[in-house]
């Protein structure tokens, strides 16, 4: 009587059938068996060509998906798309890459500047001071549903606390990184999903606490609020960070 394979087995079975399939796959596509804008031969078609299942052949165009080689059209059939543009695309994902160590380099310079600063505008903001940060802030609040403006508006916050230190070079160091003070992540343009809203609302309270601890002079309370505020955006993009890598090895060994 034949014994059952190991679930286990079964799956490494299946995962390296998906390897060799998307690797063949990717080969006639890179060397212009299918050229831009051909159609691949269907899930069954494929299933003959490969001697595979269908959902090893599922499995390995979403493979070829996730690198940006071909698009899935409902009801038309899987596309190949350019190379040029694929390869655009990959490069794309090694600059957001950089451009997240990027931000976590400025989010790490900014955290004892602006702590200092924070305490610094609760002993010597002037009443005009005042006013602007709390204007910076209703202004932040009416831009909850709108990406397009949150992360200016989120600048703009901080750059009043800045000088409500009356000492430019908070300020300075601020302007100086330009929109690359806040990093853009699920806060970009164009994303404004249930997710993004409630995160920010969290980031208000944050600003609300600061901007309150500053208004009435309690500079303990409005460098611990600030540290809080910059703590956190570290904790959360370095989980961010982490779970990119994660992903990326992901792909690196479905090409393997």
């Amino acid at each position: 009587m034949k014994q059952a394979s190991h679930p286990a087995s079964r799956a490494a079975s299946t995962t390296t059938l998906v390897s060799r399939v998307s690797k063949a796959l990717r080969s006639d596509v890179l060397h212009g068996d299918y050229r831009s804008g051909d159609k691949l031969p269907s899930e069954a078609q494929l299933t003959r060509i490969h001697g595979v299942s269908r959902t090893v052949i599922r499995e390995a165009i979403a493979a070829l998906r996730s690198e940006g080689l071909v698009e899935a059209r409902q009801g038309a059939g899987v596309f190949v798309l350019d190379a040029i543009s694929s390869a655009f695309q990959r490069s794309r994902l090694d600059v957001d890459r950089q451009r997240l160590y990027s931000s976590l380099e400025i989010l790490e310079a900014r955290t004892p500047l602006e702590i200092e600063a924070a305490g610094l505008a609760a002993q010597r903001r002037s009443p005009v001071q005042e006013e602007e940060m709390f204007e910076k802030h209703t202004a932040l609040i009416s831009c909850l549903n709108d990406g397009t403006h949150w992360i200016p508006n989120d600048i703009a916050l901080h750059l009043a606390i800045a000088r409500a230190t009356n000492n430019p070079l908070f300020s300075t160091f601020l302007e100086m990184q330009g929109n690359s003070v806040i990093p853009q992540t699920d806060n970009t343009v164009g994303n404004d999903n249930d997710d993004v809203i409630t995160y920010r609302h969290h980031l208000i309270k944050e600003h609300e606490r600061i901007v309150m601890a500053i208004a009435n002079g309690d500079e303990q309370g409005a460098r611990d609020a600030m540290r809080e505020h910059l703590k956190g955006s570290l904790m959360r993009h370095r989980k961010l960070l982490h779970d990119e890598r994660i992903r990326f090895a992901a792909r690196l060994s479905q090409q393997d």
